[in-house]
């Protein structure tokens, strides 16, 4: 059974850092390309981060770029979501995904998503 697992999330003050974590299992982890999306209240779920299945790039949505980086771990089958600098518009609750196609990841068309996680910055 294919499962991703968030870890990390919870409350956090604006200006601090969080770092997410996703692991993988029961699919052959280097095979994939991952991502992050996150889901606001009222809001449809949007990108945040990929890393393709080499691993060698990365994208991020213009609203995260410089604060965030995605990174993946083949020989432990996680990816993390290293997060600074956190602003209150970051609440929300965070999903990984896995994709065969990074393009269609980057749409949001994911193969498997994991259950997400809440991420809550208070100012």
């Amino acid at each position: 059974q294919i499962q991703l697992v968030e870890y990390g999330g919870g409350p956090v003050q604006a200006g601090g850092s969080l770092n997410l974590s996703c692991a993988a299992s029961g699919l052959i982890f280097s095979n994939f390309a991952f991502g992050w999306f996150k889901q606001s209240p009222g809001k449809d779920r949007e990108f945040v981060a990929v890393i393709t299945v080499s691993g060698r790039v990365t994208e991020y949505s213009d609203s995260v770029k410089g604060r965030f980086t995605i990174s993946k771990n083949n020989a432990e089958n996680t990816v993390s979501l290293q997060m600074i600098a956190m602003k209150p518009e970051d609440t929300a609750v965070y999903y990984c995904a896995a994709g065969r196609s990074t393009g269609r990841l980057l749409l949001g068309e994911a193969d498997y998503w994991g259950q997400g996680t809440q991420v809550t910055v208070s100012s």
